[in-house]
């Protein structure tokens, strides 16, 4: 068990400031945020180009040094070091909140570790910016972030997702919007009530709200570019989204519905006969394709 007192003086040990940055609109600064990295020794800067941008806008000379996915375990004894010897430190990334799908929780966890306090600032954020205006239900939500890239860890994630009660919240590149609609649209249903938000805060701001068939049939026909934020209801038909769930379960290979049945505690003979009554074919065929017979 550990207390942190987060205004307590501690003249021999620095403190790390987690700072949130505009999402694309400037004025979305607070005065707290300009002050703290006025007054830090160092800044954590997730791309120290992009933040230097920020930084001459409002003035702000401190000293950067690049911490990223990419150097994050290089750079955190280094970091940590400089706290210990009483150096302030805010750590900041590209956009919005550090740590949300961005670089910053495994810093946290090794001051917490150091028991060096660590201090997090309110500010932008593209989820909850996104939700309050969808025009879904705000609670409760589940903030899912990016999906997986690789094709079973996607399913897999899909298949618990539909069965969610709670409004989800998911992050896409302009450049995969359409397939990721297209993905949502088999695990969740057509009809599912959803919500794009792109470019929040910034000149082109825009919410698309419809089902995720009117959503993909936009997606179709439209030119995407910017960030998107995706809306999508919680399930309130556990029958139905049992149904969907199956759909998508009988599409994965073999192989992998088999083993998912094993895993839950069938013996292998058991999960080849489920999977076989599940796909609507005799035993043997399931069989030698899961033995490569």
């Amino acid at each position: 068990m550990q207390t942190q007192k987060s205004f307590e003086q501690n003249t021999n040990i620095g403190t790390l400031y987690l700072v949130p940055t505009p999402i694309g609109n400037l004025d979305d600064m607070t005065f707290r945020t300009i002050n703290i990295l006025k007054e830090v020794d160092l800044i954590a800067a997730e791309d120290t180009r992009n933040t230097a941008k920020l930084l001459n806008h409002f003035e702000i000379h401190t000293h950067q040094i690049s911490f990223h996915e990419h150097n994050t375990q290089s750079r955190i004894p280094e970091l940590i070091g400089m706290l210990k010897e009483g150096q302030s430190i805010a750590q900041v990334s590209d956009a919005g909140m550090p740590s949300i799908s961005d670089p910053g929780k495994e810093l946290v966890a090794a001051c917490i570790d150091a028991n060096i306090t660590v201090v997090p600032l309110p500010g932008a954020n593209a989820a909850l910016t996104a939700l309050i205006a969808s025009g879904i239900s705000p609670q409760p939500f589940m903030f899912y972030g990016f999906l997986p890239r690789k094709n079973q860890e996607q399913k897999d994630a899909l298949v618990a997702l539909a069965k969610k009660p709670e409004t989800v919240i998911l992050y896409e590149a302009p450049h995969r919007l359409k397939q990721t609609l297209k993905v949502l649209q088999k695990a969740f249903g057509e009809d599912r009530k959803a919500a794009l938000c792109r470019e929040l805060t910034k000149k082109h701001e825009e919410f698309i709200r419809g089902t995720l068939d009117e959503l993909l049939q936009w997606a179709t026909e439209t030119e995407i570019r910017g960030e998107f934020v995706i809306i999508i209801s919680g399930n309130d038909s556990v029958e139905d989204t049992d149904d969907k769930v199956e759909e998508v379960i009988t599409s994965l290979p073999v192989t992998v519905q088999v083993q998912r049945y094993i895993d839950q505690g069938m013996t292998t003979n058991d999960a080849i006969k489920k999977v076989a009554k599940d796909n609507g074919v005799r035993k043997q065929v399931i069989y030698n394709q899961y033995h490569n017979l």
